[in-house]
C-alpha cells in the first residue's frame, strides 16, 4: 500500500486540506465571536451553509457515479478556492451576508469532493487495505485539525484574519494541484455506460433499497446518529466552555485533546477488530460516545471537560474507520457515488438538526442540562436498535432450517 502514489497523494492532500479547513473555521468562530451574540443566530448563519450542500446533495451523488470522480474533484477543489474570495468581502465590508455566501459556496464544494473522494478510495488500494487506509486518512486529517486550529489560534494572536483566510486560500490552491497527480480507473467500462446511466436515473431510491438489503450497513447509519449529536454542536460547545472558564485558550487544548485522542482511536481500531466483530464495536464506540456527552455535564471543571472531548475524540476515532469500512466493502461500487452523497446529505441534515437545537438549547437551557438531554437520545438509540436487532437475531433462530 505504501508503495502507492495515489495513497501519498490522498494522504497529503488531505493534511493539506485540514489546514485550509480549519485555519478557515478558526476564522469564521472569530468574525462570529465579534459579530454575532446569540449561540442561536450563531447555529443559523452555519445553518445556511449546510442546507444548500443538502439541496445539491442528490445531484452530486448521481454526477459522481456517472462521471469522471477525478475531473468531479478538481472542479470542486476550485469551487473551494473561490470560496474563500468572499471572506474578503465580509471582512472589509464586516457584512454578515458576505459570510453567508461563503458557508453555501464552500458546502456545495464539500457536498461534492467528499463522497467523489470515499469512491475514490476503494479504487486506489486493496480491499484488505481499506480498513488501514481509513484509520490513517482519518488521522491525516486529525492532524490536519491540530496543526490548524493551534497554528490558526497563535496568528490570530499576532496576524489579521485577511491573513488567516490568506494561508486557507494557499491550503486549497495546493490541495487542487495535488489532486491533479492522481490516477485510477475509474468503474464505468464504456460498454456499461448507458446501462448505469438507466440505474442511476433511480437515484437515492436505489441507494435506500439497497441499504435495507445489507442490515450492517443500515444499522451503521442510524448509530452515527449517536456522534452527530456532539458533532453537530462541536464548536458551539467550545464557545460556549471558553465563555463559561473565562479561557479564549482552552478552545486550544479541547481541538487538541480530542484530535489526539482521535488519532490514537483510529491507530487502535484495527487491532481491535481481532478480538470482536466490527457490528459490535459499533455499538460500543457508540455507547462510549454517548458516556461522553452524558460527562460534559461536570464540564464545569476545566479537566472534566478535556476528558470528556478525549473520550469523544477516541470513540469517534474507532466508530468512523469502521463505518467507512463496512460502507465500502458491502456496497458494490457502482452504486459508491449516490451512497457517499446520501451519506454526506444525512450527516449534513442530522448537523442542521443538531446545530440549531444546540443553538436554542445553549441560550435557553444552557452547555450542561443540553448534554443530559442529547446524552439520553442516546443511550435510546443504542437500546432501540439493539432491541430490534436482537429480536431479528432471535427470529432467525426460532425459523426452520
Amino acid at each position: 500500500m505504501w508503495k502507492n502514489k495515489n495513497v501519498w497523494i490522498v494522504l497529503i492532500g488531505e493534511f493539506i486540506a485540514g489546514l485550509g479547513l480549519w485555519f478557515g473555521i478558526i476564522g469564521n468562530l472569530e468574525f462570529m465571536q465579534h459579530h454575532i451574540e446569540s449561540d442561536f443566530m450563531k447555529s443559523l448563519l452555519m445553518f445556511s451553509g449546510l442546507l444548500a450542500g443538502v439541496i445539491v446533495g442528490p445531484t452530486a451523488g448521481r454526477m459522481i457515479d456517472q462521471y469522471s470522480k477525478k475531473k468531479i474533484l478538481l472542479y470542486s477543489g476550485f469551487g473551494r478556492l473561490f470560496s474563500v474570495s468572499f471572506m474578503f468581502l465580509a471582512i472589509h465590508f464586516e457584512n454578515i451576508w458576505y459570510m453567508v455566501m461563503f458557508m453555501v459556496t464552500i458546502q456545495i464544494s464539500a457536498a461534492f469532493y467528499f463522497p467523489a473522494l470515499q469512491s475514490v478510495i476503494p479504487l486506489i488500494v486493496k480491499e484488505k487495505d481499506l480498513l488501514q487506509l481509513n484509520g490513517i486518512h482519518m488521522n491525516i486529517g486529525t492532524i490536519g485539525r491540530i496543526v490548524g486550529t493551534s497554528l490558526g489560534g497563535i496568528l490570530l494572536v499576532v496576524m489579521s484574519l485577511q491573513f488567516i483566510y490568506a494561508l486557507s486560500m494557499v491550503a486549497y490552491a495546493l490541495l487542487l494541484v495535488s489532486t491533479y497527480f492522481l490516477q485510477f480507473e475509474d468503474t464505468k467500462p464504456v460498454t456499461q455506460e448507458k446501462e448505469k446511466k438507466e440505474k442511476n436515473k433511480d437515484g437515492f431510491m436505489e441507494v435506500f433499497r439497497v441499504l435495507k438489503q445489507i442490515p450492517i450497513a443500515y444499522k451503521a447509519l442510524i448509530l452515527s446518529i449517536i456522534p452527530l449529536l456532539f458533532i453537530g454542536g462541536f464548536n458551539l460547545m467550545v464557545i460556549n466552555l471558553s465563555e463559561m472558564h473565562d479561557d479564549s485558550a482552552i478552545k486550544g487544548y479541547i481541538y487538541a485533546v480530542e484530535g489526539i485522542a482521535f488519532m490514537l482511536g483510529a491507530f487502535a481500531v484495527k487491532r481491535l477488530t481481532t478480538y470482536t466483530t466490527p457490528y459490535k464495536l459499533l455499538y460500543i464506540f457508540a455507547f462510549i460516545t454517548a458516556i461522553a456527552h452524558l460527562s460534559l455535564f461536570f464540564s464545569d471543571i476545566q479537566w472534566m471537560a478535556l476528558a470528556s472531548f478525549g473520550l469523544f475524540g477516541f470513540a469517534v476515532g474507532c466508530f468512523f474507520p469502521i463505518m467507512s469500512t463496512i460502507f465500502q466493502t458491502k456496497i458494490p461500487k457502482e452504486y459508491h457515488g449516490r451512497l457517499f452523497s446520501f451519506r454526506s446529505m444525512f450527516d449534513r441534515v442530522m448537523f442542521q438538526i443538531v446545530l440549531l437545537g444546540t443553538g436554542l438549547a445553549l441560550d435557553t437551557l444552557g452547555l450542561q442540562y443540553m448534554v443530559l438531554i442529547f446524552g439520553v437520545i442516546s443511550l435510546l438509540i443504542i437500546f432501540v436498535s439493539g432491541l430490534k436487532q436482537k429480536k431479528i437475531d432471535t427470529a432467525v433462530v426460532k425459523s426452520p432450517a
